[in-house]
């Protein structure tokens, strides 16, 4: 078995894994029905309470893996049947409850949703309780806790709520597909969408020479499959019909190239490169919107610049992030980005054709500088940008605010909006620690940092100059 933090990513990864070996074979349609049989073969449940619930919830997993529900726009899911096993949650009095004379609690309580049994122990009505809290405030044991879903407590900008079967709802006007509520649901029950049949239908296409296929991966897989080395993947790639292997770091050059400049002249802005970022002020900053860098993102930024001089080809982004499915579909990226998935996904691409990449060759990867490939974890695209106004001899006086997850930026970005933030660079990473921190990684460690920084090192090209020169050279 191959190495994922959970065995709800394990589970997903082997209904992408089946996904695709049919859709290799050209038998898909035939056989999707069959799949939640041939993972789920026995007679006794492995997660659930019977194999018939198991398999209804791999059907609808199936479904998400060959792209999930047309009408919903949102690229992250609820499998409704597989949302019914967490405690509704909200206000709760624990153990802790002594009992006790003051009654604060009841006092404080506007809406007459306390009680006490003959122990003086203190009871919530639930279908009186508002949850305002105010009984949780007063409590003088702290016996009084706010209990919360993981989904809920995962989602920094309230997109999550329970609906009327006490099932997840997400509210896409305020979801920024960051899918941090798709790793921390330890049922499963909120996933990706999955365009990992657009990505073999591309490589089909790509055998008969009528166009090449690049991918562009994100420079977080440097800290990803950890089993085998690097050059390996670029190998294994190459296996399953990519024709070259791009870094989007090289595109994270010439970002940060742009951006400083953008930047000298416009005296503030934020980043661009994380699309649940963007989004997130797009729906919640209108005021800021106008800040926003104009560059593309890296992986657009390197997608434009291939299309533009390696035509025809096709492009497929390879990354951490969920977000990415989002931003590929965007009118602005469309025409240069054909499709993006995740780790997981590549995962199950090698693994559908039983391609064992630790037997493979090294291939390289080269080119991106050291600044390029720190993009991926926070922090980094400050540095680069204050490497790109130093190569450049732009006298600017830089003041960044490196945003480590969605909450920090919604706190610098409130700072900003009301005028007390002294900072003229916001570099906004919605998952914490950056792409490194990503929903779509196989693992998500404290060595990931290390390893990207152990990466960016190993960079031939020493400064972000040099790499958009061998570039442009090429």
């Amino acid at each position: 078995m191959r190495k994922f933090d959970t065995k709800v990513q394990h589970l997903k990864y082997k209904v992408l894994r089946e996904v695709a070996r049919e859709a290799w074979a050209g038998r898909l349609a035939q056989t999707a029905l069959d799949i939640p049989k041939t993972i789920v073969p026995g007679k006794v449940p492995t997660m659930r309470c019977c194999i018939y619930k198991e398999r209804a919830i791999l059907a609808e997993r199936v479904k998400i893996a060959m792209g999930g529900d047309q009408n919903n726009p949102n690229v992250i899911e609820v499998i409704d049947i597989a949302c019914d096993e967490c405690p509704v949650g909200g206000y709760e009095v624990t153990g802790a409850c002594r009992g006790c004379l003051a009654h604060r609690c009841e006092d404080v309580c506007r809406f007459g949703a306390i009680t006490f049994d003959d122990n003086h122990v203190a009871h919530i009505d639930k279908s009186k309780c508002k949850e305002c809290g105010a009984c949780a405030k007063v409590c003088p044991y702290s016996a009084i806790r706010n209990y919360k879903r993981p989904c809920e407590t995962a989602c920094k900008v309230g997109a999550i709520s329970m609906g009327d079967e006490k099932q997840a709802c997400i509210d896409n006007s305020k979801c920024i597909s960051c899918g941090a509520c798709v790793y921390q649901c330890p049922f499963g029950a909120i996933t990706d969408k999955s365009f990992i049949l657009d990505v073999i239908d591309i490589l089909k296409g790509g055998r008969d020479k009528s166009y090449k296929v690049y991918a562009v991966v994100a420079p977080s897989i440097s800290s990803q499959f950890t089993y085998a080395k690097l050059g390996q993947v670029i190998t294994g790639l190459k296996e399953l019909g990519f024709h070259t292997v791009i870094e989007a770091a090289l595109g994270a050059d010439m970002v940060a190239q742009a951006e400083s400049k953008e930047l000298a002249e416009k005296g503030f802005l934020t980043s661009s490169c994380c699309p649940a970022f963007v989004d997130f002020i797009e729906k919640n900053y209108p005021s800021l919107v106008a800040n926003i860098s104009h560059n593309l993102s890296p992986m657009a930024t390197i997608a434009k610049y291939i299309k533009e001089h390696e035509a025809p080809c096709k492009i497929v982004f390879i990354g951490p992030c969920t977000a990415k499915k989002m931003e590929v579909q965007k009118e602005r990226i469309k025409p240069y980005v054909d499709a993006a998935m995740t780790f997981e996904e590549l995962q199950a691409l090698f693994d559908s054709t039983d391609l064992d990449i630790t037997t493979l060759p090294e291939g390289y990867l080269d080119n991106a500088s050291y600044f390029g490939r720190i993009f991926a974890r926070c922090g980094g695209l400050s540095d680069a940008v204050a490497e790109g106004l130093k190569e450049q001899n732009i006298d600017f006086d830089l003041k960044p605010c490196s945003c480590d997850g969605i909450e920090a930026c919604k706190l610098a970005l409130l700072q900003k909006s009301r005028g007390r933030l002294d900072a003229n660079f916001i570099e906004g990473m919605a998952c914490v620690g950056g792409c490194i921190g990503g929903a779509g990684c196989l693992t998500h460690g404290e060595k990931n940092k290390a390893e990207v920084d152990k990466y960016g090192k190993e960079a031939l090209e020493k400064t972000i100059s040099d790499a958009v020169a061998v570039l442009k050279k090429d």
